[in-house]
Order: structure tokens, then C-alpha cells, then sequence
């Protein structure tokens, strides 16, 4: 009995242990995404700067393979990986949807003109529904799409050279290829 007093603490402070350790080894990019494998979230969103237009849905996209970026002109993220997506855009690889996020109208418009606008349209997400929907955690997040509207990957965080030419850039010609 005596025993037992001192064995279940020593217990669950190897198994508080081996959970932290398992959490440390993960890349937090690494988030699986309940999206990947399925179609896109069914949003209808303002597009930036379309005054008398009706609004942008995913469908519009169909038969295409394309990416969606959440981004805001107040993220930090997004300002280090504009310029690979100005890059991108510049080569024509694969058309780029922007959606700002809980973003004014005219901030995106500045920083747009600022940095330069890499997107085919900018969609407005000024209260974070649709990236509810999206299941966005936080800005950037990319999303690529395929042919049929089904989401293919989800990377989270910014884009950096080496997930673009080993992870999503490869997968965008696969998915053109088909």
C-alpha cells in the first residue's frame, strides 16, 4: 500500500512527460486540416474593389487548380511571403485567390498597392465567417484546390522557397497534369 502511494504520482508524471515530449517532436504546420479530400466550403464573399458586382463563390474557380491565400494587411506573416506570391503570379504557375481576413477594405487596397497584388480577385472576409468555414487558424494559410473544387493540401503559416518547389508547386502540376 505504502508503495502504491508513491508509484500512481510517479505514473502520471511519466505520462504528462511522454504526452509534452510527443507534442515537441510535431512541426506545427503540420495541423491536419478536416478540409483535405473534401469540397471547398460553399462561401459567397464581396470582392475587393467590385462596387456593382455580385459577389465571388468557389465555383467560379471550377476547372482550375488554384490556391487560396488568407492574409491581412496587419499580418506579419503575410508581409514575408508576398513576394513568392508575386513571384507566382508573375510566372502565371497557378492563379491565386486572396482573402482578407478580418481586414478593412481600404487597408487591403493600400497594402496591395504597396507590395503588390499577386491575386487573380481578393475576396473580403471582414468578420472571419468564411475562414471559420475554411477552417483557417490564423494568417497566411494557403489552400490548394484542384479541378473539381476538392481541397488537395493545406499549408499553414508563410510560404517559404522550400515548401513551394517540395511541397506545393509539385502538387499544383500533378494536379494540372490531370
Amino acid at each position: 500500500m505504502r508503495a502504491l502511494k508513491f508509484l500512481i504520482p510517479l505514473l502520471v508524471f511519466l505520462g504528462i512527460g511522454w504526452f509534452l515530449l510527443r507534442g515537441l517532436d510535431r512541426d506545427p504546420r503540420e495541423i491536419p486540416s478536416p478540409l483535405v479530400g473534401k469540397p471547398v466550403p460553399q462561401v459567397s464573399l464581396p470582392v475587393l474593389g467590385n462596387g456593382a458586382a455580385g459577389p465571388w463563390t468557389p465555383g467560379a474557380m471550377k476547372g482550375q487548380v488554384w490556391l487560396l491565400n488568407v492574409w491581412g494587411s496587419w499580418c506579419a506573416g503575410c508581409r514575408v511571403e508576398h513576394p513568392l506570391l508575386n513571384d507566382i503570379a508573375s510566372r502565371k504557375l497557378v492563379p491565386i485567390v486572396g482573402m482578407a481576413w478580418k481586414d478593412r477594405p481600404q487597408d487591403s487596397k493600400d497594402w496591395l498597392a504597396r507590395l503588390g497584388d499577386p491575386y487573380v480577385l481578393t475576396v473580403m472576409d471582414r468578420d472571419g465567417k468564411a475562414a471559420i468555414d475554411w477552417g483557417v487558424y490564423g494568417a497566411p494559410e494557403t489552400f490548394v484546390i484542384d479541378k473539381e473544387g476538392i481541397v488537395r493540401d493545406k499549408f499553414i503559416g508563410a510560404l517559404t522557397p522550400e515548401a513551394l518547389s517540395t511541397r506545393i508547386l509539385p502538387l499544383v502540376e500533378r494536379l494540372q497534369a490531370q
